[in-house]
């Protein structure tokens, strides 16, 4: 080889220059995405809101102050409304701004940790049944039916109105429930990926089968998890605030958005923003959470990796 081929083969052709990193292809996906860009700023928001409550709320959740019950929000045209409390107060005298900034942080709370409690049992059945198959997977899918015989809802109220009500029990309870999702889409994944020819040069090369799921299996199905515990966070926070709705989820005086909405119930056609501001928070937490997780699918789905 001579000095001048070398030379030509060291210098990048055009394509080579003008190609984009594959971090910056990833990039331009992410931030590209309608969803996932709406979903990530509201979720975000959300967050901080939650994190930050303790630092920019006007006063405390729990501080009762009947002489300014029923304060308007600021956006009403009424002489009581004042910028002390721009979002009103409720029927006891509570800041609502306050009680939403706080009820943030139960409203995550309860979504992350039954998503995870939930997405543990689900993923862990899931994988087993799809890797091994036979009589395990017989036994996952018996497991599997007697769950979706049950209705969620009203397993989730028997047992919160026999156990008792707390922060507590709604969130074993809920992750307990909902984690049937995870394990029907965790089976499917691992049967499509058990079959590729990594996994089967893995076993030839005689790799334990818990190095198997967790090195080759868990990588390729990892994108499939995150979206489905997006949609089941979503899904526990409904949960929460239907049985705190209904009196058995989070107890009073805790700021629930839930329980917001349950509390303000008979004032719905004289103060309809009591239920509308809780009412628009759970919507806008539910949705932003959904948007992410459609746009995660969309980024991470095969055909869009290129």
């Amino acid at each position: 080889m001579t000095d001048a081929t070398i030379g030509r083969a060291s210098v990048p052709t055009a394509q080579e220059i003008l190609e984009p990193s594959p971090g910056a292809m990833l990039r331009r996906r992410i931030f590209g995405h309608a969803g996932i860009v709406i979903g990530g700023f509201v979720l975000l928001v959300i967050f901080l809101m939650a994190l930050l409550a303790g630092v920019i709320s006007p006063g405390d959740p729990y501080d009762q102050v009947l002489d300014r019950k029923l304060i308007p929000p600021v956006w009403f045209d009424s002489p009581k409304a004042t910028w002390e409390h721009p979002f009103g107060t409720d029927a006891l005298g509570r800041d609502y701004l306050t009680r939403l900034f706080y009820g943030a942080r139960i409203s995550l709370l309860i979504g992350f940790s039954a998503m995870l409690i939930s997405g543990i049992i689900g993923t862990t059945l899931g994988v087993l049944a799809g890797y091994f198959g036979g009589r395990v997977d017989m036994v996952v899918n018996f497991i599997l039916t007697t769950r979706l015989s049950l209705p969620v809802i009203l397993v989730a109220l028997a047992v919160v109105s026999l156990v008792g009500s707390s922060l507590t029990v709604v969130i074993w309870v809920l992750g307990l429930l909902i984690w049937d999702r995870f394990a029907v889409v965790m089976r499917s994944a691992t049967q499509q990926v058990r079959n590729l020819e990594f996994v089967a040069a893995a076993q030839a090369l005689g790799c334990s089968k818990t190095r198997i799921i967790m090195t080759e299996i868990m990588p390729n199905i990892v994108n499939h998890l995150t979206v489905v515990a997006t949609l089941e966070m979503a899904h526990a926070i409904l949960l929460e605030a239907a049985l705190s709705f209904l009196g058995l989820g989070v107890q009073p005086p805790e700021p629930s958005w839930g329980l917001m909405v349950s509390e303000a119930k008979g004032l719905m056609f004289f103060d309809a923003w009591l239920i509308t501001i809780p009412g628009a928070a759970i919507f806008a937490l539910v949705l932003s959470i959904n948007l992410l997780g459609d746009g995660i699918r969309d980024v991470t789905a095969p055909e869009n990796r290129n």
